[in-house]
């Protein structure tokens, strides 16, 4: 196990050699005073004693909290997925997650991804007893990666040279160090940032092996660049811990590694610790000096070693679990979005089929004086539907009490005038002049039933809640979108095939029938 920095441990000698000088003196000054007092006044004496021992528990309390505070203070930036429950409660909420994964993977309907979450919920169970600690080496094709994972493991294990690509899949290897009681799998990741497919492939490979990790080493052999460091601000997100490793270092001067440990130091302070950069030479080339005599050099990665160790001694089992607990939330909220595009699915055939059905009743007894209120009772079934996609019960009169209130917000922002002037124009250009004022009622009723629909989607999505906007705002939105020229189209030519060709047909045969009655 490493030993606390020199640097603070003369910080905390210092401050304790003060404290405990400063308690001498104070003893022996209290000494004499307790003397002085104790015979005239042994009561107040003997608060004087009890105040100062107080005040100097209190001196050396103050040193080791704010000590602490100072040099062991958590990294300063927020996620969510950092504000984890402490460590006792952590392997109860995978399990908690997982249970409910399986109570609701029952739902989905797709037979691939309720194979896959039903696999993945086992692998998380299966993972909460572990004592194999996972760490992932990652970084871009030349960095050296692999040559730092042989050195790690001691014997070559992979292709070394500086093309780009060398290592096309992850690969792991099981080591064990006389330190430690774990066993450590160490997984030499694809090449991130390269150029083309095939690059773009592994890098997807990498991200994927990266959230299977407790321990993140992210190698680099020169100051990080852009695209660096936004895979390293991605990885960041998932909250684990990262080790950034400055490979190569034995090919720079003291002047140029001094000046890239400073602006790597300066790039990743908002990531993790400064004390979490670690310099290593794991494949250190051959030197030639003057009488050309080479210098053998052996790889340098002791530093990194004893970090390793060290990491696995004091916080492993609980990066373990806060590694499973993080895989089990996003199991949870992948769940979660399956099921809500699944839900969404049916909603929008719900909506489809009720839109068409409210046009249909405008054009066969046509509303005299139209608007949304008018066929808010044929929305409230729908709406109550919609409700039971989302598992909410809704009584009829909670739905129309709903539906009017819709209703109400359509009308209150003038989208039942814009979809009559947008359906109007669409219309002429589409079917006969005869037929745009008999369709255009039941038509904009349909367009209306559908931006009602879509409005209430989010209203149940959000747990019966129209955000801080209000209904408002959900509505403008949905209408917003459902006047974009690409559903416009599509509309019209549903419209044309489910209600104008129909009618078309059906007067022409109206038509037919009363010429036959006239001839006849």
């Amino acid at each position: 196990m490493l030993l606390m920095p020199f640097h603070r441990l003369i910080i905390l000698i210092f401050g304790l050699s003060l404290i405990l000088g400063l308690i001498i003196w104070l003893v022996n000054s209290i000494y004499q005073l307790y003397i002085q007092i104790s015979f005239t006044a042994p009561l107040l004496a003997n608060i004087l004693i009890f105040l100062i021992t107080g005040i100097s528990g209190f001196l050396i309390y103050a040193l080791v909290h704010y000590y602490n505070k100072l040099f062991f203070r958590k990294s300063n930036f927020k996620h969510k997925i950092n504000h984890l429950p402490k460590f006792k409660n952590r392997k109860q909420n995978s399990l908690e997650d997982v249970r409910i994964v399986l109570n609701q993977v029952k739902s989905i309907k797709d037979k691939v991804a309720k194979q896959s979450l039903l696999k993945r919920s086992k692998e998380i169970k299966n993972d909460l007893d572990r004592q194999e600690f996972k760490i992932i080496i990652f970084g871009k094709g030349s960095a050296g990666k692999t040559s730092l994972v042989n050195s790690l493991v001691g014997e070559v294990i992979g292709q070394v040279n500086s093309s780009m690509g060398t290592t096309k899949i992850g690969i792991s290897y099981r080591i064990k160090l006389e330190e430690l009681s774990n066993k450590i799998l160490i997984t030499d990741t694809p090449g991130i940032l390269e150029m083309g497919s095939g690059g773009e492939k592994r890098e997807m490979l990498a991200k994927q092996l990266s959230i299977q990790s407790d321990l993140l080493l992210f190698v680099v052999d020169n100051d990080l660049s852009e695209s660096e460091y936004q895979f390293l601000k991605f990885i960041n997100s998932f909250g684990k811990k990262v080790l950034l490793i400055f490979n190569k270092t034995d090919l720079y001067s003291k002047k140029d590694k001094i000046k890239i440990l400073n602006s790597l130091r300066n790039k990743i302070k908002e990531f993790t610790f400064i004390e979490d950069i670690i310099l290593t030479a794991a494949n250190p080339q051959n030197r030639q000096l003057k009488a050309r005599q080479k210098v053998n050099l052996s790889a340098d990665i002791n530093i990194l070693t004893k970090k390793i160790v060290m990491i696995i001694q004091t916080e492993g089992q609980e990066l373990i679990t806060k590694n499973i607990l993080i895989k089990s939330q996003r199991l949870g909220e992948e769940m979660s979005q399956i099921i809500n595009k699944q839900r969404n699915k049916q909603s929008n055939k719900i909506i489809n089929q009720y839109q068409w059905m409210t046009a249909g009743i405008v054009i066969v007894n046509p509303l005299p004086f139209f608007d949304m209120l008018a066929t808010a009772a044929v929305n409230t079934q729908m709406i109550v539907e919609i409700g039971q996609v989302y598992e909410y019960k809704l009584s009829s009169d909670e739905g129309k009490e709903l539906a009017l209130s819709l209703g109400k917000t359509l009308i209150g922002l003038q989208i039942t005038k814009g979809a009559v002037e947008i359906l109007g124009r669409i219309l002429q250009l589409n079917i006969s002049s005869y037929l745009v004022g008999k369709v255009l009622q039941g038509l904009t009723v349909a367009y209306l039933t559908r931006i009602a629909g879509q409005s209430f989607i989010e209203y149940f999505y959000h747990n019966q809640s129209w955000g801080q906007g209000g209904i408002e705002e959900v509505v403008q939105r949905n209408f917003q979108l459902n006047r974009q020229d690409v559903f416009l189209k599509t509309f019209i030519e549903d419209a044309i095939f489910k209600i104008v060709n129909p009618l078309t047909d059906n007067l022409k045969q109206i038509n037919k029938k009363k010429l036959d009655k006239d001839e006849w």
